[in-house]
């Protein structure tokens, strides 16, 4: 039940961000990222309040005051506005298809997030990387989930080739994130789960590695921390189960 009622209010209370915060859309575009982090603690506190699901968030101080490319685990759709107040200015990565949704695309494009066209050629990936440049020269931090998609705790990691295509293109560190959210809300399902949500901020990975270093070792990096933090939840032990 109370999973329940948080789904309903978590889909009710970004309906009212969306339409009240319409007259935004012709604002600054800072007044527009607040009203985004704002949305984000708002959903923060109604599943900690409701579900007793609560946050921790670690090493938020090995992020970098200038641009910086962050490449996050995905376990759930939590952190696609979750992790939002944690940054400065964040630039997420995100599907073209998702710009099409009325209210969620049009703010999207206010937010000046950065469309990838999947499977659309060399053109495409172009612009993605020439809109990305241009987010990271105002100073922007570049979200991307490097494994394209939500993969389950425990699940074998599926790293692209994505991520290194910015990391080189960029020049700036990568900052990997470990996460345990997958655990408390789950993928593909609407059951929620009291306990402690734990974000890890690890060393960042200077630019100017190969190929060949630099994706094993944020692969190595982000997997070893998110077993950690899963193990630390009792997530080892509820997943053999």
């Amino acid at each position: 039940m109370r999973a329940f009622l948080f789904n309903v209010l978590f889909y009710v209370t970004t309906v009212l961000f969306l339409g009240l915060g319409s007259p935004l859309l012709f604002g600054p575009r800072s007044w527009a990222m607040w009203a985004l982090a704002l949305h984000a603690r708002t959903e923060l506190w109604l599943l900690k309040t409701i579900v007793g699901t609560g946050l921790e968030v670690r090493g938020k101080e090995k992020l970098p005051k200038g641009a910086c490319l962050v490449a996050s685990k995905h376990q759930s759709a939590w952190e696609t506005f979750a992790l939002i107040p944690r940054f400065r200015d964040p630039a997420y990565l995100m599907k073209r298809e998702l710009f099409w949704i009325p209210f969620h695309g049009w703010f999207s494009y206010k937010f000046k997030m950065i469309p990838v066209d999947r499977d659309k050629g060399p053109a495409a990936l172009r612009r993605m990387l020439a809109e990305a440049k241009t987010r990271a020269a105002a100073g922007r931090e570049i979200i991307i989930f490097p494994e394209g998609t939500r993969r389950a705790p425990g699940a074998l990691p599926d790293y692209k080739t994505g991520v290194f295509l910015l990391y080189e293109a960029l020049g700036i560190p990568c900052v990997p994130v470990a996460l345990n959210s997958g655990l408390f809300w789950p993928r593909r399902s609407l059951k929620r789960y009291p306990g402690t949500i734990i974000v890890e901020f690890l060393d960042p990975i200077p630019p100017g590695l190969s190929k060949r270093e630099f994706l094993p070792r944020l692969q190595t990096t982000i997997e070893t921390a998110s077993n950690r933090l899963i193990a630390e939840a009792g997530g080892t032990e509820r997943l053999a189960r």
